[in-house]
C-alpha cells in the first residue's frame, strides 16, 4: 500500500504540469473528495471512475471501537486508511483525477499531501451527521482551496433543501451547495462539473 500511495503522490508534478500548459490536450486536473467518516467518499469515486479505482479499504476491527463512531453507520464494516483514487474523462480535453481522503481524525495528517496540486474539493455531507463535515469545511476555508458542498442523502434519511443545509453549515453564499446521490454516476458528474465551474470562477488562471 505504501508504494502505491508514494507513486500516486509522486505523480503530482506531472498533474501540475498539465494544468499549467493549456496548449496540451487533454488537461489533467486533480480533485479531492473529502468529508466525515462513512459519508460516501469511496462510493462516489467508485461510481464515476472509468478505471478500476484504487482503494485502500481495510476491515474494521475491535481495536477501533473506541475511536470510530458507528452510530450513524451501523452496517459499515470497512474504512479507508489512505485514499481512494479514480479517473474520469469529462470531455476530449479534460480529465479529472479523483483523490478521496480518509475520514477519521487519526488520518487527517495525510490531507496536506493529498490536496497538493488540486484545483478544488467536493465536501460530502450526510444530513444525519452534518457536524462531521465541519473539519473538512474549516480545512478548505483555511487553505483557500475552492470547494463545493454536496449533500449525499442516504436511504431513510430525512430530506432537506439546499437553503436549510447552507444555513445549518453556515456556508457562504458564493459556495455552491447541491443535493446528490454518490451511487449515481450522473449525479456525481453533475457535482464534479459544479466544482470545476466554481474553481474556474474563483481562480480562472
Amino acid at each position: 500500500m505504501d508504494s502505491a500511495v508514494s507513486e500516486l503522490l509522486a505523480n503530482e508534478g506531472q498533474l501540475q504540469a498539465w494544468q499549467t500548459d493549456r496548449s496540451r490536450a487533454p488537461i489533467a486536473t486533480k480533485i479531492v473528495v473529502a468529508g466525515g467518516f462513512g459519508v460516501g467518499k469511496t462510493t462516489l469515486v467508485t461510481a464515476v471512475s472509468e478505471i478500476t479505482p484504487l482503494q485502500t479499504e481495510a476491515l474494521m476491527t475491535q481495536a477501533s471501537a473506541d475511536t470510530d463512531d458507528l452510530s450513524g453507520t451501523p452496517g459499515k464494516t470497512t474504512t479507508t486508511v489512505a485514499m481512494d483514487f479514480g479517473r474520469i474523462t469529462l470531455d476530449d480535453d479534460l480529465v479529472l483525477y479523483l483523490f478521496g481522503t480518509p475520514g477519521q481524525q487519526r488520518f487527517w495528517f495525510m490531507w496536506d499531501d493529498l490536496v497538493r496540486g488540486a484545483i478544488g474539493a467536493v465536501v460530502l455531507a450526510d444530513t444525519r451527521r452534518l457536524s462531521d463535515c465541519f473539519p473538512a469545511l474549516d480545512y478548505f476555508e483555511s487553505c483557500g482551496l475552492p470547494y463545493i458542498v454536496a449533500v449525499n442523502h442516504f436511504d431513510g434519511s430525512e430530506k432537506f433543501e439546499v437553503p436549510d443545509v447552507r444555513e445549518a453549515l453556515t456556508v457562504p453564499p458564493h459556495i455552491p451547495v447541491l443535493i446528490m446521490d454518490a451511487r449515481q454516476r450522473i449525479s456525481v458528474v453533475e457535482s464534479l462539473l459544479a466544482l470545476v465551474g466554481h474553481a474556474l470562477d474563483v481562480t480562472p488562471e
